[in-house]
């Protein structure tokens, strides 16, 4: 939890802090408690809660007697005075949220194999889906604070574009943000999936608040997300996780980068397809598809995987033990004590690969004998990056940031 500063010209700064506190509190927490959490004086205390309450933010809710002196007046969240939207967009589902200020979901919606080949129709599917969730939940459009769209990268988080993802044909160049809000006429912002499903465990995952982890997304294209000392490691251009490179030991196929060993490669359907069928497993689909027949292939895998078939199992345990290894090759650079497995594809395969993933991540961290590594599924389903964009949105409204300390 950040710590405000008693300088009056920074009450935005400070009016953040004391609303994140509460939003945290699950049970409510009383003035005297804020001041003690936050460092703040108890006159900026009550003229923050009194904007609060003026704003329809928090009420306040009953009182509670603890020893002598006054009652403390308990002060709760009105939750559901403002909410955000998210939307995923992965090559195999898109998945809209909406989310109160607790980040409770109000509503979901899920449409699998969409058709994105054309990015101008899935942005006006997205703004239709959009539309229909907020006329559904009866919610005033005023207390939708704006629209948060993951998606994978390579993307321009200031200009909202996509530059060129590589598992999204036609989508080079993409303007995802101004044609959403023109046709929403919300706040519309761009997160890559992998940040925004981090920025997700960080608000509302099991023990949202802690300090170090990577959060490794397995869709239909995988990324990491890393938090570090309680941030969001973004880099230097919000790019930050593309591991599809990095090697897994073992080698695979021909890749576009000049190697023949890196995830990406082993990982592509058409590769996998390949296996599969040496395997005996029958696809519907060709190796090299569209998006969705590839996404559907891939779901082809792993139904049979569910349905009993063992060599269908086998293969999704051999491609996840490759993410595995490079989330191992993370934990020795980052020195983290968690790693978050999460995403469409690991919500479908995460209940049999976990248990050899965790023995992989273990077996490749250097300091084992200093510390191991807790390795486990995100409680988040596979909802995690619509989920992590409407957080984002919430996240860049109300969240206190260092930043705005910064003198200029």
């Amino acid at each position: 939890m950040q710590r405000g500063t008693n300088l009056g010209r920074l009450g935005d700064f400070n009016q953040a802090v004391i609303f994140e506190s509460i939003r945290r509190a699950v049970d409510g927490v009383s003035r005297v408690e804020l001041a003690g959490s936050t460092g703040l004086s108890p006159q900026t205390i009550s003229n923050v809660v009194r904007r609060l309450l003026d704003d329809g933010l928090v009420r306040e809710d009953r009182t509670i007697v603890s020893g002598p002196g006054k009652p403390r007046t308990v002060l709760e969240l009105e939750a559901n005075r403002m909410v955000s939207i998210g939307i995923h967009l992965d090559p195999g589902v898109i998945t809209v949220v909406m989310l109160n200020l607790r980040g409770e979901i109000l509503f979901s919606r899920r449409l699998d194999i969409p058709p994105v080949e054309v990015p101008e129709k899935t942005l006006e599917t997205m703004a239709r889906t959009v539309d229909e969730i907020i006329a559904e939940s009866g919610m005033p459009r005023a207390n939708v604070i704006g629209v948060g769209v993951a998606a994978p990268g390579p993307l321009d988080r200031a200009r909202g574009v996509m530059i060129d993802p590589p598992l999204l044909d036609g989508w080079t160049d993409v303007d995802v943000v101004e044609p959403l809000h023109r046709m929403l006429n919300l706040e519309v912002i761009l997160e890559k999936d992998t940040i925004a499903a981090s920025i997700a465990e960080l608000w509302k995952g099991n023990d949202a608040g802690r300090d170090n982890f990577i959060l490794m997304y397995v869709g239909a294209g995988i990324g990491a997300g890393m938090v570090l000392n309680g941030d969001i490691h973004r880099g230097v251009s919000n790019n930050a996780g593309e591991i599809g490179h990095y090697s897994t030991g073992v080698v695979a196929q021909a890749c576009d980068c000049g190697r023949n060993d890196c995830l990406h490669a082993s990982l592509a359907f058409n590769h996998v397809a390949q296996k599969a069928r040496a395997k005996g497993l029958i696809l519907s689909v060709p190796d090299d598809g569209t998006p969705e027949e590839r996404a559907e292939g891939m779901n082809e895998i792993v139904k049979m995987a569910d349905g009993g078939n063992e060599n269908a199992a086998n293969l999704m345990r051999d491609c996840m033990d490759k993410v595995g290894q490079v989330a191992g090759q993370l934990c020795n650079a980052l020195d983290v004590s968690q790693v978050i497995f999460a995403g469409p594809l690991w919500t479908e395969v995460g209940g049999y690969c976990l248990e050899g993933v965790r023995e992989v991540i273990n077996e490749r961290f250097s300091s084992k004998n200093v510390h191991g590594v807790e390795v486990r599924s995100s409680v988040l389903g596979h909802e995690i990056g619509a989920i992590g964009g409407a957080c984002a949105i919430m996240d860049a409204t109300l969240s206190p940031k260092a930043a705005a300390l910064l003198l200029r």
